[in-house]
């Protein structure tokens, strides 16, 4: 009997992998039917906020990728043409490290909109952004592309309540403008 229990033990770690990539590959079904959205934070920049001379229009005022950051994005961009989405509608916050993330994920011309833009520390207004960003997305949302919003941590919070790490995936369902949390697929750094 214990030896059984310790294979079964054993096992949990293996169905439990094979569930999220079963999830995972639900989500991406999903990004490629339409009616959802993949809103995916900056990959990695050093740091938090932005230095007190920022300015959006100056990359050299801005925390911007690492080179760890680029190779990061340019390997999301690699998920989703493995996972069948090879060109989408892609959208960025005009924030330097949004846009070279959104640039390095290779899938299609990035469109810089303001509504993506952070409102960290007081930069912009939470309730205008996300208004704009839900706005954006029941546009877009079935266009015939998949639809890809680049942009930070508390905008995506805003909109999924979810607390993205760097370069993750959040899938949300459309519905209008209502959305609901779809799923998560976690990037390497």
């Amino acid at each position: 009997m214990r030896r059984l229990l310790f294979c079964l033990y054993l096992l949990l770690p293996l169905s439990a992998a094979a569930q999220t990539q079963a999830d995972e590959a639900a989500l991406w079904a999903a990004l490629r039917d339409g009616g959802h959205v993949a809103l995916i934070r900056h990959a990695l920049a050093p740091g938090t906020g932005d230095p007190p001379e920022f300015r959006v229009d100056d990359c050299g005022t801005q925390r911007n990728l690492s080179p760890a950051g680029r190779a990061q994005a340019r390997a999301i961009g690699e998920r989703f043409r493995a996972n069948g989405v090879a060109t989408a509608a892609v959208f960025s916050s005009q924030w330097c490290r949004c846009l070279d993330t959104a640039r390095e994920l290779a899938l299609g011309e990035v469109t810089p909109f303001a509504g993506l833009n952070s409102f960290f520390a007081g930069r912009g207004d939470e309730a205008q952004h996300t208004r704009a960003a839900r706005t954006l997305i029941a546009e877009q949302a079935d266009n015939g592309k998949p639809l890809v919003l680049v942009t930070h941590q508390v905008n995506i919070t805003a909109l999924s309540g979810v607390y993205p790490s760097s370069g993750e995936i959040i899938v949300m369902r459309v519905d209008g403008q209502a959305l609901s949390l779809a799923g998560r697929i976690r990037t390497a750094p």
